[in-house]
């Protein structure tokens, strides 16, 4: 048994999530992208670098990678994962609502550096095929590391989001295109291209089918059972099937994986999938990065580094040059136009699959394809630097310090945790005065429903940590707690008020006592339901009795404050909370 502890995928297991443990706490720490660090790590620990003194040191064994080609596939499922994840923010409708820019500002930016860099080539004394070649190669840009780097919300974002959404479906053409071109091993006739794309549109259609009608049914059941386990099953079984379904037939997977997100978008349960696939999809970026730096040999690098350099040099300037001039001529600002110009100036880890596209096509001799793969390792190295010289650009050229803004349908509005008889009644007053919101809950048929009479909720756990995250709490006008759960809300309001100093929480209480302990844990109101009850009972007694409702609806408020006032001064808050509320209640005045 001991002798397994030293096979090469445990060892490879081991450095990955050791790397994993020390790059993101420490690059954070620092307020650095980890996206770096992977690719330093795969630099040291790779077969260039101490990776080629394990004969001499053979204890370096356990802290490098023995078997590069063996992290290929998990590489692959981080950018699968990626691109299932972007569907999820996504839905059919914003997509249709890209169609412009996507095969408009995405088409002209792909064949315009693509052509660019070929002529440029060309000068320099290669053939128009080799030059057409590693023009569409090169002009590619990094999904994996753009969407990392951006927020898909900013127009930046978005325009960054249409080009690569166009090269990852233009990446099968350009393979058959090439094999066409040279002939070779990956010559096609052309009915085989044709024969693929008609079985693609048959599989994209299938899956559209099936998913509009399985997966809400299939999720519902994940969430019945109330199991993190299955639900993550689900979730991983949908986008793998979907790859598996689009790769089977000639399409790239990342084609599948988006379409399965897009379908999940649909449906209420698509943050809490976001949440559940985000820890795999942040592990295999990590693997995927780590193998980007295990291909620079500095070694090489060093000897023909002038070169590596002007060709460089020659993308970099060509695809942002091209880049942000079809943003400005569809009408993006300035700023934009420059940052995501430069931000997608460096090549794409599908540029390595083009490469070796051509090789098959004997359009590039795999000496010269080493020297350009090379190239695209040292671009996706220098990526994160590109985003931040892109940022000081676009604050350069808008003279403004500001980042671009949001969606503008990104607005503030109140979350309701907790969508039973209580959230219901709070959602309903708060459509009634034109406030919005979103309410979230646990139990899928509450969600069902509540979307079935056109309330705005979603499925969520609020109990798990990232699912907060994902409500965006930043631009919440408050957060109201429904839940019967007095420990749960508790822990909630801690986590809540930790992060969101000023932000107003409202909590149902389930008697006085638990009313103390929110407003200790940081609440700005706490509701006890018995003293709801009881004011409400009294109300309808004195009412029938003959009382003036006048008089009623006043006393009824006065007891109301008095026991607030009594809860809060044995929690010790006394002070405390009514500063709040004032604060909170001045600044919504102004």
């Amino acid at each position: 048994m001991a002798a397994d502890l030293h096979t090469p995928a445990l060892s490879d297991a081991l450095v990955i999530l050791g790397a994993a443990g020390l790059v993101i706490p420490v690059f954070a720490r620092f307020r650095i992208t980890p996206v770096i660090g992977f690719i330093l790590v795969g630099l040291l620990v790779g077969p260039h670098g101490l990776g080629a003194q394990v004969d001499r040191y053979p204890w370096l064994y356990h802290v490098t990678i023995t078997d590069p080609d063996g992290l290929a596939p998990f590489a692959e499922f981080g950018i699968i994962l990626l691109l299932f994840s972007v569907g999820l923010e996504l839905s059919f409708s914003r997509l249709w609502a890209m169609r412009r820019e996507v095969f408009g500002v995405g088409a002209a930016e792909l064949t315009g550096s693509a052509g660019l860099i070929a002529v440029g080539l060309m000068l320099q004394g290669n053939g128009w095929a080799t030059a057409l070649a590693l023009g569409l190669a090169l002009a590619l840009s990094s999904t994996a590391l753009v969407l990392r780097l951006t927020d898909a919300r900013t127009p930046v974002g978005r325009a960054a989001l249409s080009m690569l959404l166009f090269e990852d479906i233009a990446l099968v053409p350009i393979i058959f295109l090439l094999g066409a071109i040279g002939g070779g091993d990956a010559a096609q006739p052309p009915e085989a291209i044709l024969r693929t794309l008609g079985l693609g549109a048959l599989v994209l259609v299938a899956l559209l089918a099936v998913g509009r009608f399985l997966l809400p049914a299939l999720f519902a059941q994940a969430a019945r059972t109330r199991s993190p386990e299955l639900f993550l099953s689900a979730s991983l079984l949908v986008v793998i099937v979907a790859s598996l379904a689009t790769a089977a037939v000639g399409l790239s997977p990342i084609v599948g994986a988006l379409l399965a997100g897009l379908l999940i978008a649909e449906t209420e349960y698509h943050g809490e999938v976001e949440t559940m696939t985000e820890p795999f999809k942040g592990l295999a970026l990590g693997i995927f990065l780590i193998t980007v730096g295990m291909q620079l040999d500095l070694a090489l690098l060093w000897a023909r580094g002038a070169e590596v350099l002007a060709a460089l040099g020659l993308v970099f300037t060509a695809k942002a040059f091209v880049t942000a001039i079809m943003l400005r001529l569809s009408g993006a600002r300035a700023g934009t136009s420059a940052e995501a110009g430069i931000l997608l100036a460096s090549p794409s880890e599908t540029t390595l699959i083009v490469l070796t596209a051509a090789i098959a096509a004997r359009l590039l001799s795999p000496e010269e394809a080493g020297f350009w793969q090379m190239v695209t390792a040292l671009g996706l190295t220098v990526t994160p630097l590109l985003a931040l010289v892109g940022r000081w650009l676009a604050r350069r050229v808008e003279r403004s310090g500001a980042r671009p803004p949001a969606e503008p349908d990104e607005g503030p509005r109140a979350v309701v945790i907790g969508f039973g008889r209580v959230g219901r009644l709070v959602a309903d007053m708060l459509a009634q005065h034109d406030q919005p919101y979103l309410a979230i809950d646990a139990d899928a048929d509450l969600i069902a429903e509540g979307q079935r009479e056109g309330y705005a909720v979603a499925y969520g756990d609020a109990a798990r940590g990232a699912m907060l995250g994902r409500l965006e709490l930043d631009r919440a006008t408050a957060v109201i707690l429904t839940m019967n759960d007095p420990q749960g809300a508790l822990r909630l309001v801690r986590r809540i008020r930790k992060d969101h100093p000023d932000l107003p929480i409202i909590a149902r209480a389930r008697d006085a006592g638990n009313a103390g302990q929110l407003y200790r844990a940081g609440a700005t109101h706490a509701v006890p339901e018995t003293l709801e009850s009881s004011l409400q009972l009294s109300e309808a007694v004195l009412v029938d009795l003959g009382v003036p409702m006048g008089f009623v609806i006043a006393s009824i408020h006065e007891k109301r404050d008095e026991f607030r006032s009594q809860i809060m001064e044995e929690g010790q808050l006394a002070a405390k909370p009514r500063l709040r509320t004032a604060t909170l209640r001045d600044r919504g005045s102004g």
